[in-house]
């Protein structure tokens, strides 16, 4: 029993992480029909960030937020300067090479500064584990998901009763009409790029503490989180949230049971599965083109 539980608790932790990360694809892909490739690497910009600027002698609470916020502004300068001006050609695939390359400067960057070392992230969440159905869990591990649910919650909320949600759900219907309406398009979409890269910072920073920061640890969880956006429907956010959480569960059971190597195996496996059945998600909803 203790066993099964460790497998829940951590699968719900590192399955956590994947919900952040899908959910900011899902932000992304809703007002833009485009995605930041370069998004795994925010969990990188919010990790060592936050690691250096405690070295500066800056408080925990202070360097978080500083990283989150540095992370925000990452996305909306790749939307700016990397996805905007291929957006706007119907058709392009730049951004998608753009934001890869951007991605791959980023982890050549971090490997400069880090000579490719992992880093610790202090955090009082890791000092001590605590038994939860004889399974030993840091407090750390079980903010993780409780924080992706509140992302979720959180950008529903903003979407019903925000101007600005309700402005990101008239983008994701229909730009034209929403430009016509006098929405500034490229600035709600700028926004949604930020508030994705916000997520990702934080979600960097929420998992550091457990598996040290690197250049690289991104790369992994960025491409896991795109997979639960895929397998989800990535126009469901709460459909994002159940994914994530589910195929951490289940990544955990596999690596128990199995091996680690059968974890990545089952994992893609699942993803390749659902869509040959459901194309659009489990969640996804078919979007209808109108000629």
């Amino acid at each position: 029993m203790s066993t099964i539980m460790q497998y829940i608790l951590s699968g719900l932790a590192i399955g956590g992480i994947y919900a952040l990360v899908a959910l900011g694809f899902h932000i992304m892909w809703s007002s833009a029909k485009a995605v930041n490739f370069a998004h795994g690497d925010t969990l990188t910009i919010g990790a060592l960030l936050t690691i250096m600027l405690l070295a500066a002698g800056l408080p925990l609470w202070l360097a978080c937020l500083l990283a989150i916020a540095a992370g925000g502004v990452f996305g909306t300068l790749v939307e700016r300067f990397a996805v905007r001006p291929f957006a706007a050609h119907s058709g392009s695939i730049g951004w998608m090479l753009a934001t890869i390359a951007i991605g791959i400067m980023i982890e050549s960057l971090a490997t400069i500064e880090t000579n490719g070392y992992s880093l610790p992230l202090p955090s009082p969440g890791v000092e001590r584990a605590v038994r939860i159905l004889g399974a030993g869990v840091y407090p750390q591990e079980l903010l993780i998901p409780l924080v992706a649910v509140l992302a979720t919650l959180g950008l529903k909320l903003i979407q019903r009763h925000t101007l600005v949600g309700r402005a990101m759900q008239a983008i994701a219907h229909d730009k034209q009409a929403a430009s016509l309406m006098g929405i500034n398009v490229n600035a709600v979409v700028a926004l949604s790029f930020g508030l994705a890269s916000l997520l990702g910072a934080a979600a960097g920073i929420l998992i550091a503490p457990v598996v040290q920061a690197s250049a690289t640890m991104g790369v992994l969880l960025g491409l896991k989180g795109f997979a639960v956006a895929i397998i989800a429907g990535i126009t469901s956010a709460p459909g994002v949230l159940v994914v994530g959480l589910l195929f951490g569960v289940i990544e955990k059971f596999v690596e128990g049971y199995i091996s680690t190597a059968a974890r990545e195996i089952v994992g893609f496996s699942l993803m390749i599965l659902v869509l040959l059945i459901a194309p659009q998600g489990l969640f996804g909803k078919r979007e209808v083109v109108k000629v």
